[in-house]
């Protein structure tokens, strides 16, 4: 396991709901899949949350849930989102788009691997867990360098599950034992 990178006055935020966060789910991935009104909602809820905590800096990933999240925060807090798309949800290759039930049925073995995930997993036209947390791991230090700090990044489930695996013993293999809901607020 890798030496667990610490990026002080950096939060990370999981953007709001999409139709595909809601059972049954999809494969979102690099889909550009926008908040439907509750993930508008959690949105506005999470600039409120922020609001007291003196953010110096915004930051999102260019995918439009995301994006959005990030607009309704910047304009609680002053701020324009800066976007970086390293800070994109992993690439899920041919699943996007796709429900889990029917990968699981249709790939079973490819997605008994997944539910294992690990460092060398690879989405099937897509990237590996490592490649995204290399990805992530790269933006995540540009921001903690040029700052302001304390920085508000908002990104995507899999890319904040894919950081806190640095804190975890199991490594990447740990993917899937994080819950990271909509619009939670994870702190590195």
């Amino acid at each position: 396991m890798a030496e667990r990178l610490r990026l002080e006055g950096v939060l990370l935020a999981r953007h709001g709901e999409t139709n595909d966060n809601r059972e049954p789910l999809r494969f979102q991935g690099w889909h550009d899949t926008p908040l439907n009104d509750a993930g508008r909602r959690q949105a506005a809820e999470l600039a409120e949350k922020v609001a007291d905590r003196g953010i110096a800096s915004l930051w999102a990933s260019d995918l439009r849930r995301a994006r959005e999240t990030a607009e309704t925060v910047g304009a609680r807090i002053g701020l324009t989102a800066a976007l970086d798309p390293r800070l994109r949800e992993g690439n899920r290759g041919r699943w996007e788009g796709h429900l889990f039930v029917d990968v699981a049925r249709a790939e079973p073995e490819l997605y008994a691997a997944w539910q294992r995930a690990g460092a060398d997993f690879r989405f099937p036209g897509g990237e590996s867990l490592r490649e995204q947390q290399e990805r992530v791991t790269a933006a995540l230090e540009d921001i903690h360098r040029v700052g302001p700090r304390p920085a508000l990044v908002v990104c995507h489930g899999g890319s904040i599950r894919v950081m806190l695996c640095q804190r975890d013993p199991k490594g990447l293999s740990a993917f899937h034992d994080f819950e990271v809901p909509n619009v939670a607020l994870v702190p590195l």
